[in-house]
């Protein structure tokens, strides 16, 4: 079992800077691939990143890249989230997942078996 509590979202105007952070506790956190998705109200998850159990690989929707950074700190049971020049489009409730274990984290909700409670992120114009 994994406990994921997510933090950092918040209200800014476009162009600003978040960054999210989601403390694991249980299951040992470094056997885990750790996600980010989220959810816009009337859409379906989408996934925005992924990092490998040692952080050494990371993936990215394609929009993201080079905007929103996926990072990994095992010794703090912590994932990152930063997301820079954040647009009214990604505005959603972000949520963190943890799987059970996995070489190359899915990129699909489905493959996740921990999720956190979700935080808001409001952008506006």
């Amino acid at each position: 079992q994994v406990q994921l509590v997510e933090s950092g979202g918040g209200l800014v105007q476009a162009g600003a800077s978040l960054r999210l952070s989601c403390v694991g506790s249980g299951r040992t956190f470094r056997d885990s691939g750790m996600a980010w998705f989220r959810q816009a109200p009337g859409k379906e998850r989408e996934f925005v990143a992924a990092v490998s159990r040692s952080g050494s690989g990371t993936y990215y929707l394609n929009s993201m890249k080079g905007r929103f950074t996926i990072s990994r700190d095992n010794a703090k049971n912590t994932v990152y989230l930063q997301m820079n020049s954040l647009k009214p489009e990604d505005t959603a409730v972000y949520y963190c997942a943890a799987d059970k274990g996995t070489v190359v984290p899915s990129r699909r909700p489905d493959a996740y078996d921990y999720w956190g409670q979700g935080t808001q992120v409001t952008v506006s114009s």
